[in-house]
């Protein structure tokens, strides 16, 4: 909805080091409430009740990659919004195909990794306040 602040944020990723560095930068730099998963299907196990306003997710994971938690994510019931809540991709395999791949799965944007922690927030939010408009 227009007009949204971005207090909560989802940030799907298996790498501890990676979900550590972005989870700091986003809470200490950005002010956002972020819950950190380490995997697709903790993810869908946990995205109803955290109830973000944005969801940051990896595409390369074992198991359940970002493309097939972006599909599951889609299927949640209409219930609290979650199959609205807009996706933004943080991915090393971020060539112009690969983005047209994820846009055409429904993701928002794309954050190439490596990624500056000090600038991640700052990125996220531009984001958003583009979906905002």
């Amino acid at each position: 909805m227009p007009g949204t602040i971005l207090k909560r944020v989802l940030f799907v990723e298996d790498d501890p080091d990676m979900q550590t560095v972005a989870r700091v930068a986003l809470e200490a730099l950005g002010g956002f409430t972020v819950l950190g998963c380490s995997s697709g299907v903790e993810a869908l196990e946990r995205v109803e009740a955290f109830a973000p306003d944005l969801i940051l997710l990896d595409v390369m994971m074992p198991g359940m990659d970002g493309l097939e938690t972006l599909r599951s994510l889609r299927l949640l019931p209409r219930i609290g919004g979650i199959a609205a809540v807009p996706v933004v991709f943080l991915t090393a395999s971020a060539q112009a195909q690969d983005v047209s791949e994820y846009r055409a799965a429904g993701a928002v944007d794309v954050i190439a990794k490596p990624f500056d922690p000090m600038t991640l927030p700052a990125t996220v939010r531009s984001i958003w306040d583009r979906l905002q408009s």
